[in-house]
């Protein structure tokens, strides 16, 4: 996890000085303070399992196995990218690695996971023993949006193989929770659809993987959806650039103490799973790593006018 979790870090540190240098394109949003629930839950997927993201999406590509060189080159608009350049940061897609999509429209893949477990279910019960499942990222403003009760209910009836994992970051956009639902808690929204729920701190890595090990188990199990709430915190603003006035300095400089990376360290260091040295090594491999796909992605070409109109279809 601390691996992973690294590699995201000094990934979108890098992306925020290329989007500042203007070598990356378009309207970023970075994960930074969230990587402990995308290492924690995608480090227990399987190959097979499929991934749907938001608009802050790279942690979750990576965590789930895209290469750092073709993702880098995405953000960079190159031909080499994941998309061939033509997606960019909010619609990375990696099918190779279980990575089907992500998106700018808020809670918008919510609903393509669904399809996703639909697809899973029937397979089981064509050929017997496929335990696949379907994991979708969101965050809380997602919530409010009608499409996501609308999948809660679709969800709970059919009793799909979906595990619904909202990182509650407790602003939607620049709005903090408070001002547009009285609920406190995601996982409260789902007790009338009787869909196991838990909200786990975010920021605790060991936590998140624990609690989603849990409800992943009983979905795998058949026992149908589960929802997790991982309460988390954006260390940077909304987006590369958000003049992040919005929020409560001490409340943030709190949150810094907090940071998942270096709190997971101190857990590893403290139980004894790695040392100092090797902490440091894993730090250091992964700002080498992410210097590398730097490298390769200002290599790759730019696409072709040709491309461009070969990905146009209609009928």
């Amino acid at each position: 996890m601390l691996r992973t979790m690294w590699r995201i870090r000094a990934f979108e540190e890098r992306v925020g000085r290329l989007k500042r240098s203007d070598e990356v394109h378009g309207l970023i949003h970075l994960s930074t303070g969230g990587e402990g629930v995308a290492a924690a839950v995608c480090g227990q997927l399987r190959d097979g399992d499929v991934v749907y993201s938001g608009h802050r999406a790279h942690g979750h590509v990576i965590a789930k196995g895209a290469p750092l060189p073709e993702t880098m080159a995405e953000l960079m608009g190159r031909a080499g990218g994941l998309c061939r350049g033509m997606g960019g940061s909010m619609h990375l897609v990696d099918v190779a690695h279980g990575m089907l999509g992500a998106t700018g429209v808020v809670g918008g893949t919510v609903p393509a996971a669904l399809g996703s477990a639909l697809a899973a279910r029937m397979r089981r019960e064509s050929t017997e023993g496929e335990d696949t499942v379907s994991v979708v990222f969101f965050g809380d403003g997602a919530v409010q949006a009608g499409t996501f009760a609308e999948s809660v209910n679709i969800a709970a009836l059919w009793r799909l193989p979906v595990v619904l994992v909202c990182e509650n970051n407790g602003f939607a956009e620049f709005t903090p929770r408070s001002a547009h639902t009285p609920v406190e808690r995601v996982s409260d929204l789902v007790a009338p659809w009787g869909i196991t729920a838990a909200t786990v701190d975010g920021n605790d890595a060991v936590a998140v993987w624990e609690e989603f090990a849990r409800l992943l188990a009983g979905v795998r199990a058949g026992d149908g959806p589960a929802l997790l709430e991982a309460l988390t915190h954006r260390l940077r603003g909304h987006y590369e650039g958000d003049p992040d006035r919005y929020r409560d300095a001490i409340a943030t400089e709190e949150w810094q103490q907090r940071d998942p990376v270096l709190r997971l360290e101190r857990t590893g260091i403290a139980h004894g799973w790695f040392d100092t040295d090797e902490a440091k090594a894993v730090r250091e491999a992964a700002h080498a790593e992410v210097e590398d796909a730097v490298t390769w992605a200002r290599e790759s070409p730019w696409p072709t006018p040709e491309l461009a109109a070969s990905l146009v279809y209609g009928s």
